[in-house]
């Protein structure tokens, strides 16, 4: 049967980069269409309110349309807006957390600043990390498909780092030299399932790490004889196993195959750590540009306690104790904890110091002990903060708050819960991740 074809004209971007049209009484979404444009739109699925379609021919073209760099851009569900200008992605972001706060937070009039970008928004991720397949009788990798499981081989990604690339294919030809198999999600058989490449920004070295369904596979030591005789600019190799039936990409159980397990780098001249599982922001020259703006939001002065929510490995905290009197950071995760103590001690860093357990409970439990926060930067993971913890900083009542957002709608629900008790002083997007929709956000909080 062949599906519905209208013309119609696209007036909007979703939160995900669609293009947002309507047609008999319901709202669409279209891959590949931007605002002032109009097209040919075939209708591939409905649903009672909504329906999602292709752009069969497009009619009329916006003038912020680029052809995208990416012969895939199409088929992998990477990159969302390479279609889109530069310019045009970074107003696209600033208005998206315009929107997000003024209808799900319900601020009204709040003035959002212009998206902070990159000068060249390619070649910007330094962490690679990429499903294995085999399909027609080839070893690729790739990524995802959207909402599906269907690799789309890619050799060439704009927006992974290029030294990445070149190990990724002599790994699939490593592969098939050995005969070895990549992992059949189906039939769960197969021995590689993922390949993960960090390479460093500031320092000459790079890690790799094999993720597998079994510990040891055939010819192991060979193969990694043969990587790092290919590419001798790997200097650290390891191997993580994953012998389970689960989405989760890295499982339980590690060991080094070569060298330390782990590479430097460095954010604002503190040196960090990275092992496998250690989270690390992906793109280095705006992650300096993000933490920047989020410490010179907070005017930390030399009398300041500061309290770093969420921590992670420290990356924060380190950074603001060259302004504070003495940093806590807090983080639920165990491992997490421990790379930032270790962080710290690599940096002769004696003000921070770093505690595990969950963030709300911290900070009350400091108040009882008489240890009040002056400053408080949280950056919450995806789903944003807990009322508990944003409850706990109403109690607390630190002078000011810098929210540091991957999302804008969990921000919008947690500054539509503070905005009684705090004044809303800046917002500022920054782009994190060119090419895609996301985007992070700098607020600044004063304490009404």
């Amino acid at each position: 049967m062949n599906k519905l074809q209208v013309s119609m004209d696209c007036y909007d971007l979703s939160f995900d980069g669609k293009g947002v049209v309507s047609y008999n009484k319901k709202i669409g979404f279209v891959d590949n269409l931007l605002p002032g444009e109009r097209a040919i739109v075939e209708i591939t699925y409905e649903k009672k309110d909504t329906f999602f379609g292709k752009v069969v021919s497009l009619e009329k073209s916006s003038d912020k349309r680029v052809v995208p760099l990416c012969p895939s851009f199409e088929k992998c569900g990477g990159c969302a807006l390479m279609h889109l200008s530069y310019q045009g992605q970074l107003e696209y972001k600033r208005k998206k957390v315009h929107d997000a706060l003024t209808r799900i937070g319900g601020l009204k009039d709040i003035n959002v600043n212009m998206t902070v970008g990159m000068d060249d928004p390619y070649k910007y991720r330094n962490k690679v990390q990429v499903p294995l397949k085999m399909l027609k009788g080839k070893i690729v990798s790739g990524f995802y498909k959207e909402k599906s499981h269907d690799i789309v081989p890619v050799e060439n990604c704009y927006i992974e780092d290029e030294r990445a690339e070149k190990i990724l294919k002599d790994i699939r030809l490593l592969i098939k030299k050995f005969k070895l198999k990549p992992y059949d999600e189906d039939k769960r058989t197969g021995i590689f399932r993922h390949v993960l490449i960090r390479p460093s920004h500031y320092f000459e070295e790079i890690m790799v790490t094999l993720v597998t369904t079994v510990d040891a596979f055939p010819g192991r030591n060979d193969f990694i004889k043969e990587l790092k005789k290919l590419h001798p600019e790997i200097t650290t190799i390891t191997q993580n196993i994953n012998s389970r039936d689960t989405n989760v990409i890295l499982g339980e159980k590690e060991r080094i195959l070569k060298g330390p397990g782990f590479i430097k780098d460095s954010l604002n001249g503190i040196l960090f750590k990275i092992s496998p599982k250690s989270f690390y922001q992906v793109n280095p020259v705006q992650t300096e540009k993000l933490y920047n703006l989020a410490i010179e939001a907070a005017s930390i002065s030399k009398d300041d306690l500061l309290l770093d929510a969420y921590c992670g490995i420290g990356t924060i905290s380190l950074i603001a104790s060259k302004k504070a009197k003495f940093v806590h950071g807090v983080e639920i995760e165990p491992s997490a904890v421990q790379d930032a103590i270790k962080n710290a001690k690599n940096n002769n860093i004696e003000n921070a110091y770093f505690y595990e357990g969950d963030a709300g409970e911290f900070i009350v439990n400091q108040q009882r002990n008489n240890i009040n926060y002056d400053v408080v930067i949280m950056d919450p993971p995806r789903k944003g903060s807990t009322e508990t913890f944003l409850n706990c900083l109403i109690k607390t009542s630190p002078k000011k708050i810098v929210y540091v957002s991957c999302d804008p709608a969990t921000l919008a629900r947690d500054l539509k819960y503070l905005k009684d008790y705090y004044e809303i002083k800046s917002v500022t997007p920054v782009d994190m991740f060119p090419q895609t929709f996301h985007v992070e956000t700098v607020v600044l909080l004063s304490k009404k």
